[in-house]
């Protein structure tokens, strides 16, 4: 009886080696090797004979043995706070987005705002063989980044400053930023301005702070104690304390979207009419800032550039292979964006009533009592 033939089954069992690729390519092995890793030109008719062999065989490259032997692993890391965040969530897409354009995965961890967590999942990328690093940095920094292991890692922060000049940090203009949303409020004829926000141990915070009170000299007022907001919880108790002394604030300013919401929460519980007893202006705007009623005064961060720009930063320096003894801050302007929480437009103009035309083409006035369409808020300006 003849030999069976091979079946399709037997022909797939084995995995696809490079080997094979260069075989049916009719070039040898490192040929194959240096094209997938670019590490070498080859001529077009070379290239299309090898990606030709690639898809007829299937061939998957295993990248774990490739970042062993190659410089680069086709990798980064995203070490970020916290992903309820909107801000850092979306800071963390738009990395993905520019290190997919790269052809480079990445892998995002978090560290819930503990320098220690953020050591412990540093130095773990960092055996990963990843190429580079995306940092929002914890605050209390203890100076590990300084350390002789990461002296050779290309690193850049956002949100926050680096601890170490040498990093690339993108950042906004937060102190500006506040002093703009108050003086807005100035503007209102509001004197007793309360500030509230996350830890003030961040950068972030100190610098909206800041910013806050430098507004408040500038128009000879005081300034309040910063009021810090931990939880949903620990806010509605600060704002009924708040509300509640013999001369209160009669506007509050939110220094980031986390803060926001514990403070929309808080006055909703307390049921704080919004402008009408107590103005609000926020610092970042989110999706349904504008929807809310009324809609939220916010100064807004470009948060999708942020992410972007710090990743176009952290792969240039990897295809440069530069580590510069003092790195780039670069610093990206912020928006007012005047809605209606301020007290501005309160009360809308009235629209004009709608017409409506008979069959005869006459134009027929709504009677009275019938709506007239729903109202549109013209309010949404942005300076």
């Amino acid at each position: 009886m003849p030999p069976s033939k091979r079946t399709k089954p037997d022909a797939i069992r084995r995995n696809t080696t490079m080997a094979d690729v260069a075989k049916l390519a009719g070039v040898g092995k490192m040929t194959v090797s240096r094209l997938l890793s670019g590490s070498a030109n080859v001529s077009k008719d070379t290239a299309d004979r090898v990606q030709r062999a690639i898809r007829m065989l299937s061939y998957q490259p295993n990248e774990l043995a490739r970042s062993l032997r190659s410089v680069h692993s086709k990798t980064i890391a995203v070490i970020l706070p916290y992903l309820y965040d909107p801000f850092f969530a979306t800071c963390a897409h738009a990395i993905s987005t520019v290190a997919t354009q790269h052809g480079y995965s990445v892998l995002i961890t978090t560290s819930d705002e503990k320098t220690e967590i953020e050591r412990k999942q540093a130095s773990l990328m960092l055996r990963r063989r990843i190429d580079g690093m995306i940092i929002i940095p914890a605050p209390n920094d203890d100076g590990y980044l300084r350390g002789e292991m990461f002296s050779r890692v290309h690193i850049v922060t956002l949100d926050r400053p680096a601890p170490n000049t040498r990093f690339d940090s993108i950042v906004v203009n937060n102190r500006a930023g506040a002093k703009a949303g108050i003086e807005h409020l100035i503007g209102h004829g509001h004197r007793r301005i309360a500030f509230l926000g996350l830890s003030k141990a961040l950068f972030t915070m100190q610098a909206r702070y800041n910013g806050y009170k430098e507004a408040m000299t500038k128009a000879g007022l005081s300034s309040e104690s910063y009021i810090d907001c931990t939880s949903p919880e620990s806010t509605v108790t600060s704002i009924h304390s708040l509300l509640t002394q013999s001369k209160p604030p009669t506007a509050l300013f939110a220094g980031n979207n986390l803060t926001m919401r514990y403070l929309l929460h808080a006055l909703n519980v307390l049921r704080i009419d919004v402008p009408g007893q107590i103005a609000l202006v926020g610092f970042d705007d989110f999706d349904v800032a504008d929807v809310l009623q009324p809609a939220l005064t916010v100064v807004r961060q470009p948060v999708y550039q942020i992410g972007e720009m710090a990743a176009n930063l952290l792969f240039e320096r990897i295809a440069r292979g530069e580590y510069p003894t003092k790195g780039h801050r670069v610093v990206l302007p912020l928006e007012l964006v005047i809605r209606r929480s301020c007290g501005c437009h309160a009360h809308p103009p009235e629209l004009p009533k709608p017409q409506q035309e008979s069959a005869e083409g006459e134009k027929i006035e709504p009677r009275a009592g019938r709506s007239s369409g729903p109202n549109t808020d013209a309010a949404n300006t942005t300076t």
